[in-house]
């Protein structure tokens, strides 16, 4: 390339400017490659003979640590030189024309001091300053002053690093529990790795272990894998790429991709975490003076505060230890919101003796107040994890550390998901009789994933192990173990089932028994839903479970079923038909008839709202449906147009599902194929057709027509989606047909 091509000659040669065995590869050696592919096509963009002017380069390229996909970081850098506007056209323009993404700015030497003086994050990136072309003399003056800067500000300017990077964590959550995170932003990613060499330069501590190393490599290669195997930037690392991905990297699969990710991210988070403490001790000491002694608090019995941190009282130390000691420090942690000192973790990790089975009543109490403790309880379990106080204390734990969950309803890995849960139910303590064992059935629910079977049915009698060992009375053992096994019970009928039906509401209360374990399990199922995701809750799946109980309730009190709520009076009376539309409530009131269900719900796809959950019932000759919906692509359709459709609709005006003919719209579901379960036990006068099939547009409108067609009757209805996938329960009164072409019917729908 020479000072007199154009933008396009420069672009042309190669959009990506590095040849396609260098893009795609993957791994130090692809990585350094690429930077020096770039570097020599830089170089030749930049005009030969200007003095007093360097390109310099940070971030990853300033690194060598280019990904195939990556951006450029460059400052234009001078002495006061003129004209600089026209020669960062010159450069800025081929590389934009290249296809590649671009970060730039031009400075002055004085310049881009000062503003890395007031921006942190500025700072950070010029501490990997390299020089590209132009004045190497300049570009070094900057990477030596830029450095020396950051050493003798960074006490003033770590806390501002921290402020930064914890608000990044609150945005993209943690990538070592994360089923889909964020290899660079989220907590324990690539990003934290430019803090920790930030922390490592300004000689607080020595941040970059050879642990750390290592990880930051795996968490690259990964990096690198994603963009090869996608063909772009992208840098979350979602479900369908996991294993595109981990055979480019030649592990077995997704899971042990997500696992090594998982390892990895930890490592980075620890070693950040350490490193954060050792900047706080320096500030302590600083203020506290050459002379000034560590104050010492109790906080706990066997436990102080000293500096921060939770330490060991020195009486704990010197006798043999009580085996309830970990446990004891790890509660005071999380209740106190205070981090346990590293010091003090390898003391308990190495001398703290095993526990006894059963428990002792001390250890089984400060494993129900470290649970009880609400936010103070992940980083303190984590912190115990790391150090393996967690795997003395239960067995089981091994198996489930950083287990993928294949369910798009959830965010995080199981082990994550169980503390989050234990955490989720300090909400609901007080609404039942045993907080106690609402927390140890919230941390031990979904024990039984990752063994064979049903994870409910295989979990409980392992929560009943564990309910044993730890020492609980026999009737709390199976009260625990009943918890487990029926974790699932009032969201699935909730949401799937007729709650007008006096066999559903018989059916909970025969499997539930009394109102102790009612209690627990509604307070269990919001704490699940909580630590599953938002897609996992919804107000009306909470209306529903909380109807189901309050029916439930009065069953197992008087043995009767109380009436149903009065529906809305707007709805049961006056001219028909009658609509109503609040935020994400779509009712209507029509003329019971054939084909209304199917009418309403191709409206409503129509218009481009997804379906959520939906309620088909008939009062007095006119039939109510009722759905919980969701615009499709963010904005919600024009209310009076959808009101005007839906009225046209259920009297019948089929010109507004024939819109719909040609639309399709691709499947959001797991890819398996879908299934019809029959439960004829289910209700007292009709059978249920649950639907269990990848959600997709109007896939409800094409199952009720479908069922129109096949000469069945729908009393009612009960849609429920669940990530991608949906379970839609329909209360057939006559199979028409036959029920097995009625299932062909359905099943030809939701392939279609």
């Amino acid at each position: 390339m020479t000072r007199g091509s154009t933008r396009a000659d420069a672009a042309g040669a190669d959009p990506l400017v590095v040849p396609a065995t260098v893009r795609d590869g993957i791994g130090g050696p692809f990585r350094a490659a690429r930077a020096d592919a770039l570097d020599t096509w830089l170089r030749d963009l930049f005009p030969a003979g200007t003095a007093g002017v360097a390109l310099v380069a940070v971030g990853g390229l300033g690194r060598r640590e280019c990904a195939p996909f990556g951006d450029l970081d460059l400052v234009l850098l001078h002495a006061g030189v003129p004209g600089m506007d026209e020669l960062a056209a010159s450069l800025w323009y081929p590389v934009w024309d290249a296809r590649l993404g671009l970060d730039h700015s031009v400075r002055t030497l004085p310049e881009a001091l000062s503003v890395a003086h007031d921006d942190v994050k500025v700072a950070l990136g010029l501490l990997d300053a390299r020089h590209v072309a132009g004045d190497p003399t300049l570009a070094a003056q900057l990477a030596e002053a830029a450095s020396d800067q950051w050493r003798r500000t960074a006490i003033r300017q770590l806390p501002a690093l921290r402020e930064v990077t914890t608000a990044r964590w609150a945005a993209h959550g943690e990538l070592a529990f994360l089923l889909e995170g964020d290899l660079k932003e989220a907590a324990g990613g690539l990003r934290d790795v430019g803090v920790l060499r930030g922390i490592a330069r300004s000689g607080v501590t020595d941040a970059l272990r050879p642990a750390v190393r290592a990880a930051h490599l795996r968490l690259l290669d990964t990096r690198d894998a994603l963009h090869v195997a996608v063909g772009r930037r992208v840098d979350r690392l979602v479900a369908q790429e996991r294993s595109a991905v981990a055979g480019l990297l030649g592990l077995d699969d997704g899971d042990a991709l997500l696992r090594r990710v998982a390892s990895d991210a930890r490592t980075v988070a620890n070693a950040l975490d350490d490193a954060w403490r050792a900047a706080d001790r320096v500030r302590v000491i600083r203020r506290r003076g050459a002379d000034g002694k560590p104050a010492r608090r109790p906080v706990a019995r066997d436990v102080v505060e000293q500096d921060g941190e939770l330490v060991l009282a020195r009486t704990a130390i010197g006798a043999r230890p009580d085996p309830s000691l970990s446990l004891r420090v790890a509660a005071a942690a999380a209740t106190t919101r205070l981090p346990i000192s590293r010091a003090t973790c390898e003391w308990l990790a190495a001398y703290c003796p095993p526990l006894p089975s059963p428990w002792p009543p001390a250890a089984l109490a400060a494993l129900v107040t470290l649970l009880g403790s609400g936010p103070g309880l992940v980083p303190a379990w984590e912190t115990c994890d790391r150090y393996g106080l967690v795997d003395g204390w239960l067995p089981e734990w091994a198996r489930m550390r950083s287990l993928p969950q294949h369910n798009p309803v959830h965010r995080f890995t199981l082990d994550r998901h169980l503390v989050q849960a234990a955490a989720e139910a300090t909400g609901f303590a007080r609404e039942v009789d045993r907080p106690d064992l609402l927390l140890l059935a919230a941390f031990l629910h979904d024990v039984g994933k990752g063994l064979p079977g049903d994870h409910s049915t295989a979990g409980a009698p392992v929560a009943a192990a564990v309910a044993g060992r730890i020492g609980l009375p026999p009737a709390d053992v199976a009260l625990v173990e009943k918890l487990v096994r029926l974790h699932l019970l009032l969201p699935e009928v909730a949401t799937r089932r007729d709650l007008s039906d006096p066999k559903t509401i018989a059916g909970v209360a025969a499997a539930v028994g009394d109102a102790t374990t009612l209690d627990l399990l509604h307070g269990l199922a919001r704490a699940d839903a909580r630590a599953t995701g938002p897609a996992a809750w919804s107000d009306w799946k909470g209306r529903l479970i909380a109807e189901l109980v309050r029916r439930t309730h009065t069953a197992l009190d008087t043995g009767v079923l109380p009436a149903l709520p009065t529906p809305d009076p707007g709805l049961v009376a006056g001219p028909l038909p009658a609509i109503h539309l609040d935020g994400d409530r779509v009712a209507v009131a029509a003329a019971d008839r054939r084909g209304l269900l199917a009418a309403v719900a191709g409206c409503l796809a129509l218009h481009r709202l997804d379906v959520l959950g939906a309620d088909v019932s008939t009062v007095e000759g006119r039939a109510l449906v009722e759905f919980l919906v969701q615009p499709r692509f963010g904005a919600a359709p024009d209310p009076i147009a959808l009101s005007a459709d839906l009225r046209r609709a259920v009297t019948g005006d089929v010109s507004v599902t024939q819109r719909l003919r040609g639309r399709g719209g691709r499947s959001t579901g797991s890819g398996a194929p879908p299934r019809v379960v029959w439960h004829r036990e289910a209700a007292t006068d009709a059978v249920v057709l649950e639907l269990r099939a990848a959600d997709s547009p109007a896939l409800l409108y094409r199952v009720a027509s479908a069922l129109d067609e096949a000469g069945a009757t729908v009393r009612a209805a009960r849609i429920s989606t669940l990530g991608g996938d949906v379970v839609d329960a329909f209360y057939l009164v006559g199979a028409g047909a036959g029920e097995e072409a009625v299932e062909a019917a359905v099943l030809s729908a939701a392939r279609s």
